[in-house]
């Protein structure tokens, strides 16, 4: 990853996208159009039957409404159509960048008011962005809303499955500089789970366990985390829930934690997947504390989160509850009230240390703070330290909130921790709870029962966990020093290119500022800018991904592959040098 020379240069006679268009991606035009055939044909025999039904129970004023209806499906419909037609011939490829279809309150294709008054038979569902409806014929209200979630927000993930970069059987295909993954170890990773003490196959691995995981598992890891957060006694093992994957602790910790329609506060920028697994199971709100990009004398740091901000966030955010906000209203000022939308009650708090995806590291006072602003309002702490073991800079020290003497209220604080960042091995799919409060370590274990983890992993995780002879003194060593030579390597390029960004010593990921690369800088030509690397194979997410309250804001991850930059370079040419062709052209218009 070492270069004499920060300038890029493009390595000539390849073009990343190149036979991309032939790779068959435009699957939503064409379900889109068999739908629309079969509306038509349903739409011409209900004419018919009108006709031959004249006599029947049904007044014309019924058959006039039900025509309608189904008019103005297939001109809705069509409009899709055309729209996302033409987004494919000007995107060059067909491709849709990934729609977070999310209104300022983290909501995912929520409200009633985005389903369709149409057919009962054939609901539309309308995501918060225009451009993404979701049509079907057989699947619930609740099927629809879940489905067109998914389908609005992992369209570019599924797109990087389908054609992932290989060094050698693929070099063309996808590199996803957007999903936060771990591939710097993958070879120290390989030899390790290779070995022969991981191969083993017993009879108790082979049957059903505790739906909260194997009691060996349940000692290791709260040995693991007692040694490596730094805890002044032992943690319990009692109180260890181990499911497939941090977002199914989180899902379920909101599920168990709030009713449905009950809201949780998040500062924002923040991981993105956490609107999903709200809302899959629980429909748990998410109240963004949206926090400001510019340093001030009060706020010295860019995204700094302070009690204030939250203070202020759960003052509006209950009078919006009880149906009044501080909002300003027309000719008034910004402290007067108006009326607003109901909103569930708040019952806790959503924090990330290391932050995601600013890469920001929560000091003790601040953890202090934050602690003690739920306990005065009776506020869950969910606390996600999953990237706690990736801190590279030495300058920098994590502070688990498990270290802590003692925690302002712990019956209402949770930590969640997994193997898929610190380790590389997110295809294991494991994650961990720790939580003193035993009512809820229960009620999360139960959904064990749907989301548990296979025996052989967890015999597999248990020896790798216990092996602290080689995390310290082999893997975390290489681990740490291949993160620092790929910070390095990226942020030199950016430095080069004269791009901002957020410099800090922790994570996967580096927060850039593209704001120079957006006219004018809205969240519309942010959306723009993406089938831009899309067309040369690269997948970066946009800050409204991550519910950034400012446009321009991008998410780069430097733990897959440095040679991405060429591309990502080439794609940056590309868009000033179509702004250079934009501006006389507006120059001309006014």
């Amino acid at each position: 990853m070492s270069h004499q020379s920060d300038t890029i240069h493009l390595p000539c006679g390849q073009m990343r996208g190149q036979g991309l268009g032939s790779q068959g991606i435009h699957t939503r035009p064409l379900e889109m159009m068999l739908h629309l055939r079969q509306t038509i044909e349903k739409h011409i025999m209900q004419l018919v039957t009108r006709h031959q039904q004249q006599d029947l129970v049904l007044g014309d004023q019924r058959h006039h409404q039900a025509t309608g209806e189904q008019e103005a499906l297939l001109d809705n419909l069509v409009s899709q159509l055309i729209s996302l037609l033409r987004s494919g011939a000007t995107g060059g490829l067909g491709l849709q960048p990934s729609y977070p279809a999310l209104d300022v309150r983290g909501d995912v294709g929520g409200g009633q008011e985005a389903q369709s008054s149409g057919q009962p038979d054939q609901p539309v569902h309308q995501l918060k962005d225009p451009e993404v409806t979701f049509v079907s014929q057989h699947l619930s209200n609740r099927g629809i809303e879940i489905s067109a979630s998914y389908q609005a927000n992992l369209q570019d993930y599924r797109i990087y499955q389908a054609d992932k970069y290989h060094e050698d059987t693929n070099p063309l295909g996808f590199i996803n500089l957007g999903i936060s993954e771990n591939k710097l170890c993958l070879d120290l990773m390989t030899e390790r789970l290779s070995q022969s003490d991981m191969n083993i196959t017993e009879d108790v691995l082979l049957q059903y366990s505790d739906w909260s995981g194997q009691p060996f598992l349940w000692e290791e890891v709260a040995r693991f985390l007692t040694y490596y957060c730094k805890v002044p006694a032992q943690l319990d093992p009692e109180n260890v829930v181990v499911l497939n994957g941090c977002s199914s602790i989180f899902s379920t910790l909101a599920m168990v934690l709030c009713d449905p329609g009950e809201a949780l506060l998040t500062p924002t920028p923040f991981y993105g997947g956490f609107v999903f697994s709200s809302q899959l199971y629980s429909k748990v709100e998410l109240i963004l504390v949206h926090l400001d990009s510019e340093s001030t004398d009060a706020n010295p740091h860019p995204f700094k989160l302070t009690v204030d901000k939250l203070e202020q966030a759960l003052l509006e955010a209950t009078l919006r509850s009880s149906g009044w906000a501080l909002l300003p209203l027309r000719g008034a000022g910004s402290g007067d009230l108006g009326q607003c939308s109901q909103q569930g009650v708040v019952r806790g708090l959503v924090l990330i240390n290391p932050q995601n995806p600013l890469g920001d590291v929560y000091c003790r006072d601040s953890l202090k703070e934050y602690l003690e602003f739920a306990k005065r309002y009776n506020l869950h702490v969910i606390m996600d330290e999953i990237y706690m073991l990736s801190v590279f800079d030495e300058s920098i020290t994590f502070h688990s909130i498990l270290s802590m003497e003692s925690l302002p209220d712990p019956n209402r604080t949770h930590v969640i921790w997994g193997t898929s960042k610190d380790f590389g091995i997110s295809g294991f799919r494991f994650g961990v709870l720790y939580t003193h409060n035993k009512e809820v370590a229960s009620a999360v274990s139960s959904f064990g029962y749907l989301h548990g983890v296979s025996g052989i992993i967890q015999y597999k995780l248990c020896r790798l966990l216990q092996d602290r002879e080689w995390i310290d003194g082999v893997y975390l060593p290489t681990y740490r020093s291949r993160l620092q030579r790929a910070h390095r390597y990226i942020t030199r390029k950016l430095k080069a290119l004269g791009i901002p960004f957020l410099n800090h010593g922790s994570g996967l990921y580096v927060w850039i500022n593209l704001k120079v690369y957006l006219d004018p800088c809205t969240f519309e030509e942010e959306l723009l800018l993406c089938p831009r690397f899309l067309d040369n194979k690269l997948i970066l997410s946009r800050g409204k991904t991550y519910m950034c309250k400012e446009p321009g804001w991008f998410c780069t991850v430097f733990a897959d592959r440095p040679s991405a930059m060429y591309w990502f370079y080439q794609v940056l040419e590309e868009q000033k040098w179509g702004l250079r062709v934009k501006q006389p052209e507006s120059a001309q218009k006014e």
